[in-house]
């Protein structure tokens, strides 16, 4: 499965900054002024996980597949973007399909940035986004034509449940939020609500905030408390510093993190917070022309990720060879694995776990 983030906050809070560091290269074009981004840009952005290169070596191949991020970068919103004030409407439709919003926040303070509401309250930037999403949410709701004459139980469910949402949005709740019971949410899925989608805050900090996490930490706690989001998966990071440590080589950017008290780079923390709120996890295949990592629910059994692959491989599974990460490499693959008997034939209904080595066998 591919893994969608939509990237959303008012504008000069640091989001076309943060893209640029993504996708590694400068293709976002900044500005400092509101609507610099005039098409949503879109980066396939690789997922960091130290176990390929490693997994490579053993199997003795070049070729490394890592899992993959989309990344939208969508234009900053403003105060009445979802009747099209600073042409965020336009933009809302990109992000109906991602899977997870990335709302960018600034908590840094800089003359130079003009923010647009002249001054720096995340808790009013959280809250004039939130409500941006719930009115276009709304405005979806209303496009809706309430079921006549002749309609089948379906119907019945997806209009009761449209009522529940457009009922509770107007008091300010999150569709997620609303409580729908298992045939009302399946009803309106398609529907794919903005505030439905789990949301991760990603706060812009300067870089002597980035020194005092602890303080950080705190803040951000009080900012959600005062906002009562329901949303509590965050990080923080500060974007420009993201930028510059992409410059680097790799040894000099783990000594330039270690000078904030990091380990790793925000970027790849957005990335595993990411993989954390949606559940995901990846499983790896190793042979002698690729080592590949794919993304999987957790708690997807064997026949499932084997679909992953490939349908056909789901369709005509027979069985999944499995051998743990750290057992594989220690042991120099498949051949040593096999001769020890560290390899566990599993069934369909084996639930898979990160980081397991497999290889599936399938009657094609």
């Amino acid at each position: 499965m591919k893994l969608s983030i939509g990237i959303v906050g008012l504008p000069n809070v640091g989001k076309s900054t943060l893209f640029n560091a993504l996708l590694k290269q400068s293709v976002a074009y900044t500005a400092n002024y509101p609507f610099a981004t005039i098409e949503p840009n879109i980066g396939v952005v690789e997922v960091p996980d130290d176990r390929l290169p490693k997994l490579a070596e053993t199997v003795k191949t070049d070729h490394v597949v890592p899992a993959i991020v989309e990344f939208y970068d969508i234009a900053g919103l403003v105060k009445g973007a979802s009747v099209g004030e600073g042409l965020g409407n336009t933009f809302l439709s990109h992000i109906r399909e991602v899977a997870i919003i990335a709302h960018v926040v600034r908590l840094f303070d800089n003359s130079d940035i003009i923010h647009v509401d002249s001054t720096v309250d995340p808790v009013r930037d959280i809250q004039t986004i939130e409500t941006e999403l719930i009115l276009a949410d709304l405005a979806t709701l209303e496009k809706q034509k309430e079921p006549r004459g002749k309609t089948t139980k379906e119907d019945e469910i997806k209009w009761h449940a449209i009522q529940k949402l457009q009922k509770n949005l107007n008091e300010g709740i999150l569709a997620k939020n609303v409580a729908l019971d298992e045939k009302e949410h399946e009803a309106v899925q398609e529907l794919q609500l903005l505030t439905m989608k789990p949301v991760l805050y990603v706060f812009n900090v300067s870089e002597k905030q980035l020194l005092d996490q602890e303080g950080i930490k705190k803040q951000i706690q009080t900012i959600l408390k005062e906002c009562s989001s329901s949303d509590t998966h965050w990080t923080f990071l500060n974007a420009k510093l993201e930028t510059d440590v992409l410059e680097l080589e790799k040894e000099d950017q783990i000594a330039y993190l270690k000078e904030f008290h990091l380990e790793q780079t925000g970027l790849d923390r957005l990335i595993v917070s990411a993989y954390r709120l949606l559940g995901l996890i990846s499983f790896l295949t190793a042979g002698e022309k690729e080592v590949r990592a794919w993304t999987i629910k957790n708690g997807t059994n064997a026949q499932q990720a084997a679909g992953t692959i490939h349908t056909d491989f789901a369709a005509h599974f027979i069985k999944a060879d499995v051998v743990k990460y750290d057992t594989f490499v220690q042991n120099d693959g498949w051949l040593n694995c096999r001769e020890k008997g560290l390899v566990k034939s599993m069934g369909k209904n084996y639930i898979m776990l990160d980081g397991d080595v497999v290889e599936f066998k399938v009657n094609i």
